[in-house]
């Protein structure tokens, strides 16, 4: 009885060529989608929380630290630039709709 396989026979063989987008997707550990949102398309790709290691950042969604080595969602319009990238808790990309627009701040907490 031979060893079982844990791959498919076609994902290691060497005339394979990945695209750059498949690469990109992979090394931060998921994949990428495109939704609409607020009339405008939006690009998403979720974090794997290997790949935030050592890194937090601020959810827009909830104003909230996304711990280092959380998955998460980094979103950004279609449209814009690497600067528009933001990072979401995972349920507060998924509930976007239903939250207020206005964030309430304390008067002395820092704005990010």
């Amino acid at each position: 009885m031979s060893p079982r396989r844990n791959r498919s026979k076609g994902a290691g063989s060497p005339g394979r060529s990945a695209s750059a987008e498949g690469d990109r997707a992979d090394r931060y550990g998921g994949w990428q989608s495109s939704e609409s949102w607020q009339g405008e398309e939006w690009s998403v790709r979720h974090v794997a929380g290997a790949s935030a290691e050592g890194k937090t950042y601020r959810c827009p969604g909830c104003d909230q630290m996304i711990p280092s080595g959380v998955p998460h969602v980094v979103a950004w319009p279609e449209h814009s630039g690497v600067d528009e990238r933001r990072h979401w808790h995972k349920a507060c990309w998924n509930a976007k709709d239903r939250r207020t627009s206005r964030v309430q701040r304390p008067r002395n907490a820092p704005r990010f």
